[in-house]
């Protein structure tokens, strides 16, 4: 994650947690079965590229009771709000199992082979240079380990309704509408992830497509928005003019048929073994 994503993370780590990173977990525990396939044994040490909330870690865990867990990411505070999951969650005598640190995904603070495994969900979408920091996972992770993440997969496909009625509300309080999301991070295939893992030195890879599918409800949608995905939008406006937006908003979102509150995204799954 670059330094600037690390900064936008930091502020808006709060609204993550409550409004996006709920959307994306299934998607992500789902990968533990993958990387679980990949695996010789129970893994001992395993480490969590972009940790977020916790989320794949702490689930890791769970899964296997005798492993420990390494969650690095770039934005402190959510570092900070994984740790304070686990303090919640996990009872003191197996709190020492999880550890976290601020660190980025091409400069990871282990030593070679320090892991029988590394895991990331949605993340390697974000970092600068994706064959650098899947170079660094291979680098700490042991000979017959493996490395398993999920990420998006890029799409030509149009907004969803909700989406869309979004950019009309914007427009028609006088906003541009909303910069277009850059996928330009997202692989464009299952081979192409899988070619990029093989090009860094992982062997027996394999990738498989699947999807993120979340249905909203019109207040959920329109809270992921304000408290997410347009914050700083949101906070610029005077109290007025906030609750007026998220009035025609939630009224607009809540016409549409409940068929059209539904995102359905293209996820890729990925997973190699170091030789």
């Amino acid at each position: 994650m670059a330094e600037d994503q690390s900064n936008r993370y930091d502020r808006i780590a709060g609204g993550y947690a409550r409004h996006w990173a709920p959307v994306i977990r299934p998607a992500a525990l789902r990968l533990l079965d993958d990387l679980a396939s990949r695996l010789d044994g129970r893994p001992r040490e395993l480490i969590d590229v972009g940790t977020g909330t916790g989320t794949l870690a702490l689930a890791a865990l769970e899964r296997w009771p005798t492993a420990r867990v390494m969650g690095i990411d770039g934005s402190s505070e959510m570092a900070a709000m994984a740790a304070r999951e686990a303090d919640q969650r996990m009872a003191a005598a197996e709190r020492g199992r999880f550890t976290t640190a601020v660190a980025l995904a091409d400069r990871l603070p282990a030593a070679d082979g320090a892991f029988d495994a590394a895991m990331s969900s949605f993340v390697y979408q974000l970092v600068p240079n994706r064959a650098a920091a899947l170079r660094e996972a291979r680098r700490v992770i042991r000979p017959g380990g493996a490395l398993g993440y999920v990420t998006w997969l890029r799409t030509d496909r149009g907004l969803d309704p909700p989406d869309e009625v979004l950019e009309e509300v914007l427009v028609e309080f006088g906003f541009d509408p909303p910069d277009p999301n850059d996928n330009s991070g997202d692989p464009a295939s299952p081979k192409a992830a899988a070619d990029g893992l093989r090009r860094v030195g992982f062997r027996d890879v394999r990738a498989r497509e699947d999807a993120l599918v979340h249905r909203w409800t019109p207040r959920a949608y329109v809270d992921f928005v304000e408290h997410f995905a347009e914050e700083s939008l949101f906070d610029d406006l005077a109290e007025r003019e906030r609750l007026a937006l998220r009035r025609r908003l939630l009224q607009r979102v809540g016409a549409l048929p409940a068929r059209d509150l539904r995102l359905r995204l293209p996820i890729v799954y990925v997973t190699g073994r170091v030789p």
